[in-house]
């Protein structure tokens, strides 16, 4: 049990805690969600909430929303954080619900930052979300797909929060200023134009954006009769350093790596070399960007430009040697070639079938042709038998059949024809003409 200081009420609150809304008439965005006649909104105004799961960036009213849903319900509410609690208060949650149901009551239990449980834990929640006990409504950051339980994610809605807009951000700034739970009771003066900087600062944040306007305030010029002034040197001290959205084991980096490697995959050097600096101003390790633009430089570009792969390995050993922030250029030299690179994606699609036959065949024996025979007993099985010596001949190349006989003529590599890979389209079309010519 939490146990509070005296001078607990002496401490104020942030101003994105006062501002929290309690209605779904002072809530800010998701108008997808909660606009007149969208279905999230119907459940909650007719008070038929069924087990959900919120997911969205930081800042976008995920718990705001689980607030105004307990705002409305006629069921206990109990909330619950998956940063603090473990599968002892779990059960005691799970008993108290199942006390509820006995007397005719629902309960819906709200499990903030739920992609912090693990599997054991999320699995206690399981017998009572079948069996209607509870009302699960959890919060995540992070793609519940990974990170939610199969079994109990199937037993969920899930519905995407997406980040406000700028003017969403903009009109819940300039509530603050007036409402009496913000700084209604202070005289600020701020103009517009910093009220918009502010929201296109928080990136779709409300609660980043709030913080930002009251540490502005905090800091502005006060006039002896208690105004305050933020001016644009202010607010420009209180946004010095951007935080960028960023977790190096959550989905945002997957989403950047695949924006990167798209993009150059698109010829699109000024979107890669965005897309590679979002990563590394972040914090992310240049060895794993490095990492991804070598494989890139073959699944890609492969032999339409065979100096890619080499300057690809470069690129890695210079941030290997050098490491951030020096390597940057390395790695920008690099995205920019493969941007520019011819493309041709033929290695990539002639592995993926190759090993698909592979699968299916894999008891397929080696012809014996292309087989040693390093003993008596395999010459005796004919191991080598019928193999020609390409270099022995005038071609050098020999009409010999190097697939299984159950993939006999079957074609992997087809060159797309791109830069450098047309030279070798020719090539390989002279040699399969010949060996058909036999």
């Amino acid at each position: 049990m939490e146990q509070l200081s005296l001078f607990a009420d002496s401490v104020p609150q942030p101003l994105a805690a006062r501002l929290r809304p309690q209605t779904l008439e002072e809530y800010v965005g998701q108008t997808h969600l909660l606009g007149p006649g969208k279905v999230l909104r119907r459940l909650i105004e007719q008070d038929q909430i069924s087990s959900m799961i919120f997911w969205g960036p930081p800042g976008v009213g995920k718990t705001t929303l689980a607030r105004v849903i307990a705002h409305y319900t006629r069921a206990s509410f109990i909330d619950f954080s998956a940063v603090t609690s473990g599968i002892k208060e779990i059960r005691s949650v799970m008993q108290q619900a199942e006390d509820n149901r006995r007397y005719g009551e629902k309960t819906i239990v709200f499990v903030d930052e739920i992609h912090r449980f693990n599997k054991a834990q999320q699995d206690a929640f399981l017998p009572f979300v079948e069996k209607g006990s509870i009302i699960l409504i959890g919060a995540t950051t992070e793609n519940p797909s990974f990170e939610v339980n199969g079994a109990l994610l199937s037993r969920c809605r899930v519905f995407v929060l997406q980040p406000l807009k700028a003017e969403e951000i903009t009109a819940l700034l300039a509530r603050a200023l007036t409402d009496k739970r913000g700084l209604g009771d202070q005289k600020i003066q701020i103009a517009p134009e910093l009220l918009e900087r502010i929201a296109v600062f928080a990136n779709g944040d409300a609660r980043a954006a709030l913080s930002t306007l009251e540490m502005a305030v905090l800091n502005g010029d006060m006039d002896e009769e208690g105004a305050v002034t933020v001016t644009a040197e202010t607010l420009e001290q209180c946004t010095s350093r951007k935080s960028l959205l960023y977790d190096k084991n959550g989905e945002e980096h997957y989403n950047l790596i695949s924006a990167l490697h798209k993009s150059m995959r698109n010829s699109d050097p000024d979107a890669a070399v965005y897309w590679l600096a979002r990563m590394l101003e972040a914090g992310e390790d240049p060895l794993y960007v490095a990492r991804r633009v070598i494989r890139f430089a073959s699944e890609d570009v492969g032999l339409a430009d065979p100096e890619a792969l080499p300057l690809a390995v470069a690129a890695y050993q210079a941030c290997h040697y050098l490491g951030m922030p020096e390597c940057n250029v390395h790695l920008t030299e690099a995205v920019v070639y493969l941007s520019l690179a011819p493309k041709s994606n033929a290695l990539y699609v002639a592995y993926g079938e190759a090993r698909a036959d592979a699968a299916a065949q894999l008891a397929e024996p080696v012809p014996l042709a292309l087989r040693n025979a390093p003993t008596k007993l395999m010459e005796e099985l004919h191991y080598g038998e019928g193999y020609q010596y390409a270099h022995d001949t005038q071609e050098k190349m020999a009409r010999m059949q190097c697939l299984p006989d159950c993939l006999a003529g079957r074609e992997y590599y087809r060159p797309a024809g791109e830069g450098r890979e047309e030279a070798l389209r020719r090539r390989l079309q002279e040699i399969k003409d010949w060996k058909r010519r036999g």
